[in-house]
């Protein structure tokens, strides 16, 4: 049977979220992943949630800024599909933001619908011992994605979770659990970093992430590290000419 295009670039999305150096970013591959699920998948938006030490649900990552904004709308609010499906560690089917899930998540749906999205869906972060969190999903129509588009979508987010799983798989849940706190806190310095580029370059929050990204890995730095530099007034001179 004859592969196209996007099967194999399906193929090699989940090889580059498997294949990983020892050593590797646990918070770079959650990028990566919500990266491969905005070229793969009929989505405006993708982001990721994880569960604390307390099962409390905490953003990690996001694949823009509105993505990011209504991913912490719902923290905020303690409402929404992206919480119900870290919460019930269970897959949410594309979900429109209207008629029933306006009663269901009235003040989130509002939000939303505000930023131009329309629908939304969730697949679990799992590995085989428990579920992490969820890959969220944010589409600008009612319809996408569908169930096949979802089934890629957690294709990739398994295999996120292997590569976490793998890392830990000597040491139990516990130290899975630490490193994504771990991971959780270096993302406030590559927030605090984006703000801090954003404002002395006078370009988007979405650029200058865009930026920091594509210069540390030109470099293999790892992307905490260039925010504290950049966080701390430190800012490469590449990265104003990009």
């Amino acid at each position: 049977m004859p592969a196209t295009e996007r099967e194999a670039c399906v193929a090699e999305a989940v090889r580059d979220l498997v294949y990983r150096a020892p050593d590797f970013d646990p918070l770079e591959l959650l990028h990566d992943l919500t990266d491969h699920a905005l070229t793969l998948l009929p989505v405006a938006g993708a982001g990721v949630t994880v569960l604390d030490e307390l099962g409390r649900v905490e953003y990690a990552t996001a694949s823009d800024e509105r993505c990011r904004r209504l991913e912490e709308a719902q923290i905020d609010l303690d409402e929404g599909p992206c919480l119900e499906a870290a919460r019930t560690r269970t897959a949410l089917t594309t979900t429109a933001l209207n008629g029933p899930a306006a009663l269901r998540w009235p003040r989130f749906a509002h939000h939303a619908r505000r930023a131009g999205i329309a629908a939304l869906a969730a697949v679990p972060l799992r590995t085989p011992a428990t579920t992490i969190g969820a890959l969220n999903l944010m589409s600008t129509t009612a319809l996408l994605p569908d169930a096949r588009e979802l089934r890629i979508a957690q294709a990739l987010t398994d295999a996120t979770a292997a590569s976490l799983g793998h890392r830990h798989e000597l040491r139990g849940q516990a130290d899975l659990i630490k490193q994504l706190r771990t991971a959780l806190d270096s993302r406030l310095v590559i927030e605090q970093a984006k703000g801090v580029l954003s404002e002395r370059l006078a370009i988007s929050i979405d650029e200058a992430f865009h930026r920091m990204r594509n210069h540390a890995r030109a470099r293999q730095q790892k992307l905490t590290d260039l925010a504290a530099d950049v966080a701390g007034g430190s800012v490469p001179t590449e990265l104003h000419a990009q």
